[in-house]
């Protein structure tokens, strides 16, 4: 019996489809333990990787055969990038090299023998980038399209663990939010009540991204950012999202440090379907009569209004002018808190 205290390693297959190759690019960045030693540790065997297995063609070929037979057990088929339909339904603009065979039919056939199917990133999960604009390649997430059930696979679709697709949503996820999910799995501890509404995992989707914002002084006294390179609250004028986006980022630094807001960049919500049209510029808030349309998560807009009045009038004069500077001009003052 391996460590994760399964009879056997939890058996993973990787596959890419429309997209970038960033969700991989961001797994290779875990640390504290590495990807190869977490692994390890947690019981969990790579099958095959497109990028980091040395077997390619036939032998390629020969493995998902064995998995369709029956004959090499498949936990986890984890998909990166989003099915390509096109064109026509056909499949064919994505061909998995080699086979001659549509990317999709193969992930449709491996996904009925998988244990659990996994979405890595929000274009498997729901399209993403690769499904913006005119979106000539048809391309979809692998149960939803956008924020609507279906996809490559039937909106029905479970897996043969009972699970529908898990939606490890993010552009690029993190690596934590993959390798935690393969570690539940492994430890057969992530049931349907761990997904929200969107099959995202709860341990990071339950949270939000405003949570642990260094910005949130700012935010607290409505005291913004006019240009990228100020440092206060970037959701009244420059279109951040952190405060309806689910997602952990300013509690699990990424690269043990760093987090879109902490970087003076907008959080765009990322894990959620839509994201890449939000209908205005990224670094822009749409506003109806001078209010954000997009309001903080779970806030009446009569409580918001009210809450901002009061915030700016009283807003310190320390944090009024460092909110529109590129740096803190303005020290907080030294005071002693000891009384008596």
């Amino acid at each position: 019996m391996n460590v994760a205290g399964r009879e056997r390693p939890l058996s993973v297959l990787w596959l890419q489809s429309g997209g970038c190759g960033g969700c991989t690019m961001s797994l290779l960045c875990a640390e504290s333990p590495d990807l190869a030693t977490l692994f390890e540790t947690a019981g969990i065997r790579l099958l095959w990787h497109p990028s980091l297995s040395e077997e390619t063609g036939a032998e390629v070929v020969e493995l998902f055969e064995r998995v369709l037979s029956g004959d090499e057990p498949l936990d986890v088929l984890c998909v990166e990038g989003s099915l390509l339909r096109g064109p026509d339904g056909t499949g064919r603009f994505h061909l998995l090299a080699g086979t001659g065979r549509p990317t999709i039919d193969w992930v449709r056939d491996l996904a009925a023998v998988a244990g659990t199917v996994v979405a890595v990133g929000t274009c498997a999960a729901y399209g993403g980038i690769t499904a913006a604009g005119e979106n000539i390649a048809d391309a979809c997430g692998l149960q939803y399209e956008g924020t609507q059930s279906g996809g490559a696979l039937d909106g029905d679709f479970r897996s043969r663990g009972g699970l529908p697709v898990v939606n490890v949503a993010g552009c690029p996820t993190h690596p934590n939010w993959v390798t935690e999910t393969l570690m539940l799995l492994a430890e057969d501890a992530l049931a349907e009540d761990g997904l929200d509404t969107l099959r995202r995992p709860r341990f990071y989707a339950d949270h939000l991204v405003h949570h642990g914002c260094p910005r949130n002084e700012y935010y607290e006294y409505k005291a913004s950012a006019e240009k990228p390179s100020d440092l206060g609250c970037l959701m009244e004028h420059m279109g951040c999202l952190g405060t309806q986006a689910h997602a952990d980022c300013n509690t699990r630094l990424w690269n043990g440090e760093g987090s879109c807001t902490r970087g003076g960049y907008a959080c765009i919500n990322c894990t959620a379907p839509g994201f890449e049209e939000p209908g205005h510029p990224f670094q822009q808030t749409p506003k109806f009569a001078g209010i954000p349309i997009g309001l903080p998560t779970d806030m009446p807009k009569a409580w918001f209004v009210a809450l901002a009045s009061l915030a700016k009038a009283a807003t310190p004069e320390r944090v009024r002018r460092n909110a529109a500077a590129d740096r803190i001009v303005v020290p907080p003052s030294v005071r002693p808190t000891r009384k008596g």
